[in-house]
């Protein structure tokens, strides 16, 4: 199980955020990723609290045959595509794309990418949509289930299915 975090909170050259997390889903695609479920969207606060607009969230279950490096460079090239800069942390983004889990790994200390993401766990907005996808998926670090995960939460920021 293989599964991607997909977020946005400006435009892209594409159209609004849906439109973009859309497109880039087509662009996984193209490159040779199969996905084979995606949650509904949700709209989100920015985390951590900021005035930029809100989020539009969604989690996809994907298959590919790139190992892990290759499909991080290959989410960051698609980013890169739709208008993303990176530079300052948690700023506003056309676009963001994060390798969640891959298949369970562990990463060594150091290794990139970090596997699973080191912050999924704390956050709704990445919960609450892979329960859509994947319902009994766990932490291979924690071992917490999503639903114990997302239970273990202390967030009060809202979100809501859109």
């Amino acid at each position: 199980m293989i599964l991607l975090g997909l977020g946005a909170n400006l435009p892209s050259a594409v159209g609004p955020p849906e439109e973009t997390l859309a497109a880039a889903l087509q662009a996984l695609r193209e490159n040779g990723v199969r996905v084979v479920r995606r949650s509904p969207w949700y709209r989100s606060a920015p985390v951590p609290e900021s005035a930029q607009p809100w989020y539009v969230n969604g989690v996809a279950l994907v298959r590919t045959s790139r190992p892990p490096a290759d499909l991080l460079a290959l989410l960051h090239g698609i980013e890169a595509r739709f208008g993303r800069q990176r530079g300052e942390l948690n700023a506003a983004r056309p676009l963001d794309l994060d390798l969640l889990d891959y298949e369970g790994r562990l990463s060594a200390a150091g290794e990139t990418p970090v596997l699973p993401h080191p912050r999924l766990h704390q956050r709704a907005f990445v919960l609450r949509p892979l329960r859509d996808v994947a319902p009994d998926w766990r932490h291979p670090r924690l071992g917490g289930t999503v639903g114990e995960l997302i239970a273990a939460l202390d967030d009060s920021s809202p979100i809501e299915r859109i």
